[in-house]
C-alpha cells in the first residue's frame, strides 16, 4: 500500500511537471509573437515571467538569450 501512494505521488510530480513545462512553452511563443509585433516591453515582460514561474525550464534559458538580445534594442 505504501509503495501505491509513493508511485502515485510520483506520477502526480512527474505530470505537474510536464504541465508547468508546456505553459512554458505557450508564454515563450507569446513572446516570441510579440517581439514579431515589436511589442518589446510586453516580451520583456513575458520572458522574465517564463524565468519567474519555470526557472528550471528550458524555456527559461532561452528567455534569458532573448531578454539579453532584447537589451541591445
Amino acid at each position: 500500500m505504501k509503495r501505491l501512494i509513493v508511485v502515485m505521488i510520483a506520477a502526480g510530480f512527474l505530470f505537474l511537471s510536464a504541465c508547468s513545462g508546456e505553459r512554458g512553452k505557450e508564454t515563450f511563443e507569446t513572446a516570441e509573437l510579440e517581439e514579431l509585433q515589436k511589442n518589446f516591453t510586453h516580451a520583456r515582460q513575458l520572458y522574465r515571467e517564463i524565468i519567474e514561474k519555470y526557472p528550471k525550464s528550458e524555456y527559461a534559458a532561452k528567455a534569458a538569450e532573448r531578454l539579453k538580445e532584447l537589451e541591445k534594442k
